[in-house]
């Protein structure tokens, strides 16, 4: 779970970044690179946000190293 949780935060970054290029500049990382909703770029936006949706439960429970 610990490799789980480190894809997951790693994701969730990349998401933050993402949002942050479109909100401060008006750019879209995500489809400059892979096309404005192709399915590629479809996957990773799910991809990160199924990454968002384990944080969130992560955020509630005990993580143990």
């Amino acid at each position: 779970m610990h490799t789980l949780q480190r894809i997951c935060l790693l994701l969730t970054i990349i998401g933050a970044i993402v949002w942050g290029l479109i909100g401060i500049f008006d750019f879209n990382l995500v489809a400059t690179i892979f096309g404005d909703g192709t399915l590629l770029s479809r996957i990773i936006y799910s991809l990160v946000g199924i990454a968002g949706l384990i944080n969130i439960y992560l955020l509630f429970t005990d993580i143990k190293d």
